[in-house]
């Protein structure tokens, strides 16, 4: 095995790489070789090694080589002030046309050609930030005693909702793609199991072309057991604060000098405001009013102004609500006087969670599938509280949109792999 080109050192070297640029000069090229680890400037003399001077010529970028030389150290080199000196090359695979997109290119045509797209330095690290924090949050959940489980995504009703699922066929009959591991972190809890998380694919069958929507994303989700109250679960915004810590450390100034983003750690505890006292916070503040009718849940323009709202109130990027309408909210969310006991989360404008303390009590739970129409739907799910349940919540985070976020990308599309949209089904 080839040495990666980070872990080169001074002397001889074998080692591969794509081409990213060729600077070819009458006796001499200067030629920039990358893999995952970094990048590194090989320099060919012409005159002393002409025919590997003649492999490098005819070589497009994308192209991938294998090179022998010397490493040596050199103050003239920009590039980590050193170079190796080829002195063979074998080419191992070899690029046949000039890249059909360019740093002018859309990101629609980008995604045409995803594969190439992602050979940028920034989407490298943008999946490196990705790993960094879902590492970060699985450690957080581990050190507190929480069992990683793996739902199915293939289910047999329609959805918690009851819209927005992807039917299936499946052998004589259908299927449908889960929305959510909701019902199953709820079941493991009912199993005894008292804390749960899950990273993994995620399906909502939604026509939405903003920003922030895509019809399969990952998720990561948690539930616990022995809350008194959705405040417990708002406390886990330690996850958080924990996972940007760990981003922060690891990538900050590589963040900062490729984005142009500052990571900020959060200071604990998030503030916390009513529904009701935002929208008049809005309004006093913006000038922003929208119907009675319509403030039981947040609107989009609320959910963009309390970005700015959130800096001014509290000097904080983000903002627990509380206190929505039933009408909006899911129908296992537990309710005290009519209201749901749940929360949103919402970080420089763009909610990023919903979560909430859980309904285990078998009757009251059946009377609110029954008061949405889902009754039959959830019918399977409603077993889950017939022989007793302990008190939960929990939330899931859509692991995409916190990365859109943290490094302020312009659409979900840049923090993807593979983005999925209404139009979108490949590559």
């Amino acid at each position: 095995m080839t040495t990666q080109i980070s872990k080169l050192e001074v002397g001889k070297v074998k080692f591969q790489g794509t081409i990213e640029t060729v600077r070819d000069k009458k006796n001499i090229q200067f030629i920039v070789l990358k893999d995952f680890s970094g990048k590194i400037q090989v320099t060919v003399d012409k005159i002393a090694h002409a025919e590997v001077g003649e492999v490098f010529a005819k070589l497009l970028t994308g192209s991938t080589v294998m090179v022998e030389g010397e490493l040596v150290k050199s103050e003239y080199v920009k590039m980590g002030g050193q170079e190796v000196l080829a002195e063979s090359v074998i080419v191992t695979s070899e690029a046949k046309e000039p890249y059909p997109i360019g740093p002018e290119s859309n990101i629609d045509q980008r995604i045409d050609y995803r594969w190439l797209d992602l050979r940028q330095d920034k989407n490298l690290l943008i999946f490196k930030v990705q790993t960094c924090f879902t590492e970060a949050m699985r450690e957080f959940l581990e050190k507190r005693d929480f069992v990683e489980i793996h739902s199915p995504k293939l289910i047999g009703t329609a959805s918690e909702s009851g819209s927005e699922v992807f039917e299936v066929k499946y052998f004589d009959g259908k299927a449908y793609l889960a929305q959510s591991p909701q019902f199953y972190k709820q079941l493991a809890i009912s199993a005894g199991f008292g804390r749960v998380f899950e990273c993994g694919p995620v399906f909502r069958a939604e026509k939405s072309h903003s920003r922030k929507h895509a019809t399969e994303f990952t998720g990561f989700d948690l539930e616990f057991a022995g809350i008194e109250s959705c405040e417990d679960v708002m406390k886990m915004e330690e996850l958080v604060t924990y996972a940007l810590t760990k981003v922060s450390e690891k990538y900050g100034e590589a963040i900062k000098a490729t984005f142009g983003v500052e990571v900020v750690v959060p200071k604990l505890p998030f503030p916390r405001i009513e529904l009701c006292d935002l929208y008049d916070e809005l309004e006093k503040r913006y000038g922003y009013k929208i119907d009675d009718s319509e403030k039981d849940d947040l609107s989009t323009e609320g959910e963009k102004l309390c970005k700015q709202f959130a800096m001014e109130a509290y000097g904080h990027e983000f903002l627990f609500i509380t206190g929505y309408g039933p009408r909006k909210r899911a129908f296992y969310h537990m309710r005290k006087n009519g209201v749901p006991q749940g929360y949103d989360l919402i970080w420089k404008g763009v909610e990023i969670t919903t979560g909430a303390q859980r309904e285990h009590r078998y009757e009251i739970l059946k009377s609110q599938a029954e008061e949405k129409g889902l009754a039959q739907d959830v019918e399977f799910y409603l077993q889950f509280f017939k022989y007793g349940c302990q008190p939960h919540g929990g939330f899931g985070l859509g692991l995409d949109r916190i990365i859109m976020n943290l490094l302020e990308l312009a659409n979900i599309k840049e923090a993807m792999f593979i983005f999925r949209g209404p139009e979108r089904i490949t590559p």
